[in-house]
């Protein structure tokens, strides 16, 4: 209990201290795990809207694999990405290796089979029901799938939330492709598992509690979208 205690004070001094290299080390955390999450949710929910909507032969096999990927480790993201940026790999040229960029790749490997998995399963949920409906009513069939991704966006809001709390809180797969270098691409989890191995315990928690503390205020802004885009609905419907 002391240790977990020490660890609290340790964590608001370390916030009301403001040292410049916590600051700069949250800083490429959120930089990292917010540029995975925008690329993620930029290929990721077409991706599962697409694979929702249409019908084509080996629909189903491609979407087993990315519900298989949606459990991929984050040990074995970080060594596919490794082997792919190292000098003997295909990409070894691109010098990526050991820079924010690889750790971002290595994030979006995580964070793509989540959204697109999630976002299809949403898309599907609404599928028949919303698209008889606006067909009913005389939309066209463009019409009608906007009508589908609108009444699924509550459950693609919540992939990315699901894909976000991943991300923030990874560190196998950014420490091997990042190297966890002083500086340059340590991260808050990196962080922890550095000061712990080094037996500063009330630190390492103080850290951690750093981490919990910006992941909570990141889940409440996407909450508050959520809750602002079910009022919206709400208005319209009213309307």
């Amino acid at each position: 209990m002391d240790v977990i205690g020490q660890g609290v004070k340790e964590g608001i001094l370390l916030i009301l201290s403001l040292d410049p290299e916590l600051i700069q080390v949250t800083l490429l955390s959120l930089q990292v795990s917010l540029s995975a999450l925008l690329v993620s949710g930029l290929l990721g929910i077409p991706a599962g809207t697409f694979l929702a909507l249409k019908d084509f032969a080996g629909r189903k096999l491609i979407l087993n694999i990315i519900y298989t990927l949606m459990g991929l480790p984050p040990v074995l993201a970080g060594l596919i990405v490794f082997l792919v940026l190292s000098n003997r790999g295909p990409l070894g040229e691109w010098q990526l290796l050991f820079t924010p960029s690889a750790m971002v790749i290595a994030q979006v490997l995580l964070g793509f089979p989540l959204v697109a998995g999630l976002s299809a399963r949403a898309v599907m949920s609404q599928r028949q029901e919303a698209y008889d409906t606006a067909v009913m009513l005389g939309a066209t069939r463009t019409i009608a799938i906007l009508s589908i991704i609108r009444e699924a966006r509550m459950g693609i809001i919540a992939a990315l939330t699901t894909a976000l709390g991943r991300l923030i809180a990874e560190v196998g797969a950014v420490m091997m492709v990042g190297g966890n270098i002083q500086g340059k691409t340590r991260v808050l989890t990196t962080s922890i598992v550095l000061e712990t191995r080094m037996g500063h315990d009330s630190r390492a928690l103080g850290i951690g509690i750093i981490l919990l503390i910006l992941a909570f205020i990141i889940m409440l802004l996407i909450l508050k979208l959520e809750k602002r885009s079910f009022k919206d609905d709400s208005t319209i419907q009213i309307i």
